[in-house]
């Protein structure tokens, strides 16, 4: 019999010979009976500061079973990915973007043997790390393939979380193809698994290997402008390689999986009619603490412990406004990167190694905003807003991308600040010293200064004075969304899948992936 196991706790020093003892307690059983013992989650309980420990969830099998109503002891159900069945389709699908959710649609339809044709505005993530790299050393932005846009989407350049919170069980479909694509084998069983930002590109490089030994086919540098269309129908979209001439391609199905900052394909599909809405996202700025002072909040006496490596955080608050404030895609030892892709428009985002090892831990700082901040309800109200946000940062920070900073204890006390304190910023080309209140409207600021304030008290040393706050955080998420129907399509235009975080139903590497997943499950149904 297999059997699932629960909230098993397991010393910082245990082995997984310990973790077998535990479970066969646990089955009133010997040790030796426990067979196939595997960890299927396993997470840090720092609770209680004076025991911090792992708290495991393995599989086993075990021929009998004494701990009769033991609530955490359940059978084992195994999973296993069925792809759906589908026919023959008259005409090449097209994927269009290449972040997760074009990842994985492609490679759905590739492994049911449609042979789709990817078609990425940036580059290989090979080459486009290259040119990521020069735009940080040198503040010259490539538009078409930087942080935003390329192979892997903006999360190959993140912390590479794999953590979601969907319930979908495709979710385990996305981290078995990541480790068979050489992920770490961890992701599958860590509570909060991450790939790593140096880790991750040769994953996402793997993938699109096994989609071409498919079949499919994925043109880089090739920046779709437009939209066919004849009787409510998708017939085919206009290709702007980088070099040499635009071409149309035939399509009867189109999966559109361009990101959210895809702003140009935004304003393409509002001309066009194509229905969207504006949707809630957030703003704010990455802040910057010593990984240190975030190890002894967390884990206290345990700190230092190797077997925890960098301690992370989540907090959010609701202020009386009504406005929530919220940590978002939080970087264990890592760095806070340029993360632009519109020339004089300022982004920053965060990024950590696999080992995150660096000195500073950072996470985003945002606040919810809606239409009442952006001016009116268009669709693209939203992408003004962000836009706005971003010329000011940009003018702030004195041009190239130097990005404005302030210490926290001057944001706190609306004065500019002058100099730097112990923490040092991570962001590169270059910081310029000043008040954010310059650049970040009063409600945001306002709802920032109170927020750290009510998180200072449940992750203590989070108002430390020189944690250091760059601005703008901007593209959390993406500002429209793309409506679609029951079977994922537009209403008004047939074949025409919006997908993923970009047209605004996702949030994350997994959940854009999962997305991805679901709408290439659409179009094989449609086969039929």
């Amino acid at each position: 019999m297999n059997y699932r196991i629960s909230e098993i706790a397991l010393p910082l020093d245990g082995t997984m010979d310990d973790l077998q003892v535990l479970t066969a307690k646990r089955l009133g059983v010997t040790p030796g009976e426990v067979k196939r013992l595997r960890l299927w989650k396993k997470s840090v309980d720092a609770r209680k500061k004076s025991d911090v420990h792992f708290s495991c969830t393995v599989e086993c099998e075990c021929a009998r079973l004494r701990s009769r109503g033991d609530r955490k002891i359940h059978e084992a159900l195994s999973y296993r990915y069925e792809l759906p069945q589908s026919r023959p389709m008259p005409v090449r699908p097209v994927v269009v973007g290449f972040g997760p959710a074009g990842l994985f649609a492609a490679l759905i339809l590739a492994q049911a043997g449609q042979r789709p044709i990817v078609l990425e505005r940036g580059q290989a993530v090979e080459d486009r790390a290259k040119a990521v790299e020069q735009f940080w050393q040198t503040g010259n932005l490539d538009p078409q393939s930087n942080v935003q846009f390329g192979e892997g989407g903006a999360g190959t350049f993140s912390d590479g979380k794999l953590n979601t919170g969907t319930k979908d069980k495709r979710a385990r479909k996305v981290l078995e193809e990541f480790v068979a694509a050489g992920a770490p084998e961890e992701i599958l069983y860590e509570a909060k698994p991450h790939i790593g930002t140096d880790r991750l590109p040769g994953a996402v490089r793997q993938i699109r290997e096994t989609i071409c030994r498919l079949g499919g086919t994925v043109r880089f540098d090739s920046t779709v402008v437009d939209f066919l269309a004849k009787d409510g129908c998708i017939t085919g979209v206009q290709v702007q390689p980088r070099t040499g001439e635009a071409y149309v391609l035939e399509a009867e199905t189109v999966i559109l999986a361009v990101g959210h900052s895809a702003r140009d394909t935004f304003f393409r599909l509002d001309q066009m009619k194509i229905p969207m809405q504006p949707k809630l996202f957030s703003v704010g700025a990455r802040i910057e603490h010593p990984q240190a002072l975030i190890n002894r909040a967390q884990y206290g006496k345990f700190a230092e412990h190797p077997a925890l490596g960098a301690a992370d955080y989540k907090l959010a608050v609701h202020l009386p406004s009504g406005r929530g404030v919220y940590t978002f895609c939080m970087c264990p030892g890592g760095s806070v990167v340029a993360a632009a892709s519109e020339a004089g428009r300022l982004v920053t985002n965060g990024m950590s190694n696999f080992a995150r090892d660096g000195q500073n831990a950072n996470a985003a700082l945002l606040v919810g905003v809606g239409p009442e901040d952006y001016g009116d309800d268009s669709p693209l109200a939203g992408v003004q807003f962000q836009r706005h946000l971003e010329e000011r940062a940009y003018q702030l920070g004195g041009g190239a991308y130097a990005a404005p900073v302030q210490r926290a204890e001057d944001f706190l006390q609306r004065r500019a600040s002058k100099r730097l304190g112990t923490v040092q910023p991570t962001y590169r080309p270059g910081v310029q010293p000043c008040s954010l209140d310059h650049c970040l409207p009063e409600t945001i600021a306002d709802s920032m200064r109170q927020g750290i304030l009510q998180m200072d008290r449940y992750l203590h040393g989070f108002a430390y004075p020189d944690a250091v706050l760059t601005a703008v955080e901007s593209r959390s998420s993406s500002p429209v969304r793309i409506l679609r129907d029951e079977v994922y399509q537009s209403p008004l235009l047939r074949g025409f899948y919006p997908c993923g975080e970009g047209a605004g139903y996702a949030g994350g590497i997994i959940s854009a992936a999962v997305d991805g997943i679901r709408c290439a499950e659409k179009v094989l149904e449609q086969t039929f």
